[in-house]
C-alpha cells in the first residue's frame, strides 16, 4: 500500500492488495465449530481516536487453525473502496449512528493480505458474534463503557493495542479511515469452513420464487443496490448509488444476498456526539428475501438463542438453500 506506515515487525508481502482467491465450493453446511486455544483477551482494546499504537512485540507461537475471524469495516463514502471485503466468506451489513453503517466481514476459508478500513466495534456485534466458537473480532477500539462487555464476551478482541504488528495506516487516507489489518500477522491460519456456524445451507436452487434484476436497501444516510449479472452469476454491488469495488477496481460481487428484517432499537450506548448507537438484534425470527440466480425468494429466519446460528427456510420449513459462494446480509428494519 502506498505511503502505509510500517512498525518495526513486518512481514513481506505476500500477494497483491484486495487479490481475490479462490473460493470455488469453500461455503458449505457447517459442521463442528474449530474452538481458539486461547481464551478472552484481557484488555481488549482502546477508545477509537483514530491513531494506532506502535507495535511493542512479536508473535513467538507456530501458526496453527485459528477462530473466525471477524474485521468491523468503514462503510463510509472516505473509506471506499475498502480492501479485502472479496475475500469475505460472509459480509454483514448494519446500521449505525446517523443512520449509516458499518461492514463486518467474517473470513474462514481464506485470510487476505489486508482488510480496512477498520472502525470500532458496537454492542449488537457481542450477539452477534455468539454463534461462533471464540471468534476473533479485530476492531479500532470502543467507548470505555463498551470495554467491559467486550472483556466478559467469549470472544478474542485484537485492536491495535492487542496486536499492534498486525495493523499499519495509510498515509494517503485521512483518519481514522485509514487503519488497515494484516491478518497474517495474527498468530493463526483460516478457521476453515467447519468454523462458520451460521445456520446457512448451500445447494441447488429452490423451485418457485420471482424473477429480481436488483433490489436496493434504504438505512437512512445509507443505500446498498444489488443488481444481477448474469453474465458473472453474480450480484454486483453499489454502495450509495455508486458501484462497489475492490481495491483493484473489481467489482464486489456475492454469490447469495439476504435481507434480514430485524427489530432495531436503541442501545445504551452513545456516541461523543449524543446520538445514540442502533442494537440489532439478531436473535428471534423474523421475515427475509433471499436472493441467489437472479431471483428473489420469500423466507423466514429464525435464531433460537445467541449461541444458535441463523436458519432461512421456505414457506414449507425447508431449509432454503443459499448459492455456492460469498454471502452479503443486510439487516434491515422491520421484523
Amino acid at each position: 500500500m502506498v505511503g502505509m506506515q510500517r512498525g518495526t515487525h513486518e512481514r513481506g508481502s505476500q500477494g497483491t492488495r484486495g487479490a481475490r482467491g479462490a473460493r470455488g465450493a469453500a461455503l458449505v453446511t457447517v459442521a463442528a465449530a474449530v474452538a481458539l486455544a486461547a481464551g478472552c483477551t484481557g484488555g481488549s482494546g482502546s477508545k477509537d481516536d483514530g491513531r494506532a499504537p506502535e507495535p511493542e512485540r512479536s508473535h513467538a507461537s507456530a501458526p496453527a487453525a485459528g477462530p473466525v475471524l471477524a474485521v468491523k469495516v468503514d462503510n463510509a463514502p472516505e473509506a471506499r473502496p475498502q480492501t479485502g471485503l472479496e475475500a469475505a466468506d460472509v459480509v454483514y451489513a448494519e446500521p449505525v449512528e446517523g443512520g449509516l453503517s458499518r461492514l463486518m466481514a467474517l473470513y474462514a476459508t481464506e485470510l487476505p493480505e489486508e482488510v480496512g478500513p477498520v472502525r470500532s466495534a458496537r454492542e449488537s456485534d457481542l450477539e452477534l458474534l455468539r454463534q461462533f466458537d471464540r471468534p476473533t473480532l479485530a476492531f479500532s477500539g470502543a467507548q470505555s463503557k463498551l470495554l467491559p462487555l467486550i472483556e466478559k464476551a467469549p470472544l478474542r478482541a485484537a485492536t491495535p493495542g492487542e496486536a499492534p504488528d498486525a495493523y499499519v495506516r495509510d498515509d494517503d487516507r485521512q483518519a481514522p479511515h485509514n487503519l488497515y489489518l494484516r491478518p497474517g500477522e495474527l498468530p493463526a491460519e483460516p478457521a476453515g469452513a467447519g468454523a462458520l456456524t451460521t445456520g446457512f445451507t448451500f445447494g441447488e436452487a429452490p423451485e418457485g420464487g420471482r424473477a429480481e434484476s436488483s433490489r436496493t436497501v434504504r438505512y437512512p444516510s445509507t443505500s446498498f443496490t444489488f443488481t444481477w449479472s448474469g453474465s458473472e452469476d453474480r450480484w454486483l454491488v453499489s454502495l450509495d448509488g455508486s458501484p462497489a469495488r475492490t481495491a483493484d477496481g473489481e467489482r464486489l460481487a456475492p454469490a447469495t444476498v439476504v435481507v434480514q428484517h430485524v427489530t432495531v432499537r436503541e442501545s445504551a450506548f452513545r456516541d461523543f456526539r449524543g446520538s445514540n448507537s442502533p442494537y440489532v438484534e439478531s436473535v428471534g425470527s423474523g421475515r427475509a428475501e433471499v436472493l441467489r440466480d437472479g431471483r428473489a425468494y420469500d423466507a423466514t429466519w429464525k435464531r433460537g438463542t445467541a449461541a444458535d446460528g441463523t436458519s432461512f427456510t421456505n414457506g414449507d420449513g425447508a431449509a432454503l438453500n443459499f448459492a455456492e459462494g460469498q454471502v452479503w446480509v443486510i439487516f434491515a428494519g422491520g421484523s
